[in-house]
């Protein structure tokens, strides 16, 4: 940025960088500009440096840089021109979910292209990457062309709707970007079915809702609050952001629905009910401020019924169908009658498919303690939910629905079958006829094509086939099946396995599913009963009997049989008065421990409570801990910026040293070639070329090393004449020396082989009478045995070592050759990059070659231009000067006039003492002459009428008053150029000026 002084230029550089290939470098340099402090004041250029930098992210996938670049760009812009930071989020929304849909066509378009290629593969020529790919999935290829060409625009755009989603969190001017945004994200994983990133969205979009209402509640917008400084650029809720965020969450809720993630679901119910709890808190406030609109909730309860239609929820599903019908008739008072028709006939079917319970009571708490934990969580459970979702009750029942439905008369908008389907399920009871009467109700049921709905939207999920009452047909089958049960149950005790074949025909529904259906209602303790195969029949029996109540069965035979004897032996009374005083002693022994046991009970629950409080506060610091590590990693980032805008001004420094320490090498050649550096200022010094300087330099320095060589090569010279010399004079004597020594040493040799052979043959004869005494002894062949033996074993011993030379040597010849291969790729790749470096260096060179030609070529081309015009001027100065002169002598030679004689002492063209003439009448010949004798004046026009302007030798030398008539009288009878030397430079200027100039000055 030390080079760019403008934004503009930085965006220039940038483009020609990227028209380059250099995308990476023009990057760098766009994030240096946004990140700079130098400049902190928006402008347009700074929206254009934005969008070139996040097309250079999007090319090169770099999402990293892309969330720094908005950062900088937020900082920047959000208070000044927040409109440009809409303009630059929506600009890259749109590209990223641009790319990621090419992405995506172009991988689906790859098995078109390779279907030509399929015979290549028949011989099983697979890699092994494809065939450890076949085993994890079921399109390996598919696969493969996914994480090759979809998932790096895939990461990006989740990226991008993060970072968006993070800098826009709590800005209310552009909190219909952030809910676009999130509507985007939530659109990006219901298509691409990214269940992960839908999970980590909806808790940041929890989380930013959470902060929302923690530190921007409603004390912003009060009227006697202070400013909330805890969440910047919230300015509060308003009934647009609720109804914002209301219609986020239902999408949230939808998309929930459609990758078949319910927990996450019912977490967003959660999320509206606290948008929903903030709304009315605003209310209470500002009790003016109107309830959010019934078409909106309308709309909240059409999702939950398609929530909880997924999830096989039936009493939830019924209660929000019970919901959105009751808004719908609130807000849309234009609605049909077959829609209320319809609406109404979904509500009655949704209650009836909530599976119905016995009416005895006393099953709910059959199982005695155990049971009633597990009843109280589920009740709790649905509890809650129905808080969650503004039903009218906490205890949502089967049962209190039907009742809704009966007071609010909904009955009467349905159609008569349905009514009758409702008395057939909830009046009769008679088992044998009950899926005879239900059967043509439901075949009449399945018709029906009508949506419910007053918005035909496509639903994503597969399991929502429409919006039709068809739908309700299989769930009201398995009612009707319970409901078969539990009446065949009531007047049955076994029932045969064919019978009930033959009452569950007219259901469509196989033998098989009603033995599934028969074990689910089994396990969630609705019914009670057995399938006996052996003995083809069902068993219904008493609750008491099975499950958890066999347990009891002999506590229960124990007290009949104690009621049979006392029957047949009566108690003694007295007795038994004993043992009940006893026992009741005993009571009163036991009551303190019992007391003591109850309060120690009563502590352990307050340790519990405190121990789970205990449990929150530490969940609290760790939140508060993990707070402070994102400050701490927010300010270690804010170190790294910091840190790399240091070493920017080093490098900065390190370039002023280098230009700096340039300036004082060309000082130092300066001062080397003697000229005086000091004189020259830091502008002159800095335009002096280092290279010529050095050549220069180079030059003198060859020049100095010349002459000391030519001085060394004289001496040279000089001393081998003289050691030549020498030689020649020493030759003789070294030959006699030579001579005399050679002498003396043949005769030391004689005498040395003499003595030598003396002591040979002395050696020579003890050697023989040795080794004769030794060959007496037979030594030679105990040797010759002993050497044989070792050699053996030498031998042995030097082809092992020759081996494992062999194997040393192959394996160091192996790591040779590996070493010279190792060293030949890495001499390639030293080479290459030499190449590139030189091409790079080339290419630069080349570059400021032609743009020194093309400087150069401008150049000479303006001097050309420069000379021609310079030509040209003088060729038409030349043209001028030729032309006046033309005139000039052609006045000159014109003859003299006769008025002009005869009128000597009066004076021309005003001048002297005659009568003034206009400037008009001046040419005409007037003013001065007499022109009775029809003669006209002789002079030219451009001479001011003949003589008014000039400078004449008669004016200047005449004895007369006005000067002109004594001139003229020496002037008289002959030619007046012949009296009056040539015009100057300003005579000729007097020419231009005319008569009028002449009659001023001589009038004057």
């Amino acid at each position: 940025m030390s080079f760019y002084h403008k934004p503009e230029l930085a965006l220039r550089r940038a483009l020609e960088l990227e028209s380059i290939n250099q995308s990476e470098a023009a990057l760098t340099l766009l994030h240096d500009v946004l990140s700079s402090r130098r400049h902190r004041t928006w402008s347009p250029t700074y929206e254009q440096i934005m969008l070139t930098y996040l097309n250079l992210c999007l090319k090169l996938h770099k999402s990293r840089e892309a969330k720094d670049g908005l950062h900088q760009y937020r900082n920047l812009s959000q208070s000044q021109a927040p409109g440009s930071l809409e303009k630059v989020i929506r600009y890259l929304m749109d590209q990223a979910e641009k790319k990621c849909a090419d992405a995506k066509a172009s991988a689906d378009a790859v098995p078109e292209i390779e279907d030509a290629d399929d015979d290549d593969d028949e011989f099983g020529t697979s890699s092994p990457q494809a065939i450890l790919l076949s085993t994890m999935s079921a399109d390996p290829a598919k696969t493969q062309r996914d994480s090759t060409l979809l998932m790096p625009s895939l990461k990006f755009l989740w990226e991008t709707y993060r970072t968006i989603l993070d800098i826009l969190k709590s800005n209310s001017k552009l909190e219909h970007v952030y809910h676009a945004a999130a509507l985007g994200a939530l659109r990006f994983c219901r298509v691409y079915k990214r269940r992960t990133e839908f999970r980590r969205l909806c808790d940041m979009l929890r989380m930013h809702l959470g902060n929302l209402q923690k530190y921007g509640n409603l004390a912003i917008i009060s009227d006697d609050s202070k400013p909330n400084n805890k969440i910047r650029g919230w300015e509060g809720w308003t009934s647009e952001a609720i109804e914002l965020h209301l219609q986020t969450r239902f999408e949230q809720l939808e998309t929930a629905s459609a990758l078949h993630l319910y927990t996450e679901g019912f977490r967003t119910v959660e999320d509206i009910f606290n948008i929903l709890q903030v709304s009315n808190a605003r209310r209470k406030l500002h009790p003016s401020l109107p309830p959010p609109k019934a078409k909106l909730m309308a709309a909240y309860y059409e999702k939950l019924t398609t929530l909880f239609w997924v999830s096989e929820n039936y009493l939830f599903h019924a209660f929000a169908w019970y919901k959105y019908y009751t808004l719908c008739k609130e807000y849309n008072r234009g609605m049909s009658e077959d829609m209320k028709r319809m609406q109404a006939s979904a509500v009655l079917l949704a209650a009836l498919c909530i599976p119905s319970l016995p009416n005895d009571s006393s099953q709910s708490g059959q199982h005695g303690l155990t049971s009633t934990l597990e009843d109280d969580i589920v009740k709790e459970k649905m509890a809650r939910m129905a808080t969650l979702l503004g039903f009218h009750t906490r205890h949502p029942t089967r049962e209190a629905l039907l009742a809704e439905i009966r007071a609010k008369n909904i009955m009467d908008s349905v159609p008569s079958y349905l009514r009758e389907l409702y008395e057939l399920l909830e009046e009769s009871s008679d088992p044998l006829l009950l899926v005879e009467k239900a059967r043509p109700l439901l075949d009449q049921l399945k018709k029906e094509i009508g949506a419910t709905t007053s918005t035909d939207s496509e639903q994503d999920n597969a399991d929502v086939e429409d919006n039709t009452l068809a739908r309700y047909v299989k769930p009201l089958t398995s009612v009707l099946l319970l409901k078969l049960l539990l009446n065949l149950s009531t007047v049955y005790h076994t029932v045969s396995l064919d019978f009930l074949k033959k009452l569950t025909a007219g259901l469509d529904v196989s033998f098989e599913q009603v033995e599934t259906a028969i074990v689910h209602f089994t396990q969630k303790k609705t019914l009670s009963c057995r399938i006996d195969h052996r003995a083809g029949c069902l068993r219904f029996g008493d609750a008491e009997l099975e499950s958890e109540a066999m347990r009891s069965q002999l506590t229960v035979l124990a007290k009949q049989l104690e009621s049979v004897c006392k029957i047949v032996d009566p108690p003694d009374e007295a007795k038994l008065a004993k043992e009940r005083a006893e026992l009741y002693s005993e009571i009163r022994s036991n009551l303190e421990a019992e007391h003591t046991a109850i309060i120690d009970r009563k502590n352990l629950i307050e340790k519990r409570k405190e121990e789970a409080e205990r449990m929150v506060q530490e969940k609290i610091k760790a939140d508060l801990l993990q707070k402070a590590e994102e400050e701490a990693m927010s300010k270690a980032e804010e170190a790294k910026r910091l840190e790399r805008e240091k070493r920017l001004r080093e490098k900065e420094k390190v370039l002023k040293i280098k230009k700096e320490m340039a300036n004082m090498e060309k000082k130092k050649y300066l001062q080397a070639i003697g000229r005086n550096a000091d004189a020259m200022t830091e502008e002159e010094i800095a335009q002096v070329d280092t290279d010529a300087l050095q050549k220069e330099h180079a030059e003198k320095a060859n020049k100095k090393r010349e002459a000391a060589e030519r001085k060394v090569r004289e001496a040279a010279k000089r001393l081998d004449y003289l050691v030549r010399a020498v030689r020649i004079e020493e030759l003789p004597l070294i030959q006699k020396n030579y001579e005399e020594k050679a002498k003396k040493d043949r005769e030391n040799y004689e005498a040395e082989v003499i003595e030598k052979t003396k002591r040979a043959k002395l050696q020579w004869e003890q050697d023989v009478a040795d080794k004769a005494q030794l060959e007496a002894h037979s030594v030679f062949s105990y040797i010759d045995e002993f050497e044989k033996a070792a050699m053996e074993a030498r031998e042995v011993q030097q082809r092992e070592i020759c081996a494992q030379e062999d194997k040393r040597a192959e394996m160091a010849a192996e790591k040779e050759k590996i070493a010279r291969a190792r060293k030949r790729k890495e001499d390639e790749i030293k080479r290459q990059e030499e190449e590139e470096a030189a091409r790079v260096a080339e290419e630069k060179a080349r570059k400021a070659e032609e743009e020194r030609q093309r400087k150069e070529e401008e150049r000479l081309r303006k001097a050309a231009e420069e000379e021609k015009r310079r030509q040209a001027e003088l060729a038409r100065m030349q043209g001028e000067r030729e032309r006046k002169e033309k005139e000039r002598q052609e006045s000159m030679r014109a003859p003299p006039s006769k008025g002009f004689e005869s009128t000597g002492n009066r004076g021309a063209g005003g001048g002297g003492g005659g009568k003034y003439v206009p400037p008009s009448q001046r040419n005409r010949g007037g003013g001065g002459f007499d022109n009775r004798s029809g003669s006209r004046p002789s002079y030219s026009s451009d001479r001011g009428g003949g003589y008014g302007g000039g400078r004449y030798e008669g004016r200047q030398q005449g004895g007369g008053e006005d000067g002109w008539g004594s001139g003229r009288g020496r002037a008289s009878g002959s030619d007046r150029g012949s009296d009056r030397p040539s015009f100057s430079d300003r005579d000729r200027r007097d020419e231009r000026g005319g008569s009028g100039g002449g009659s001023r000055r001589w009038a004057s």
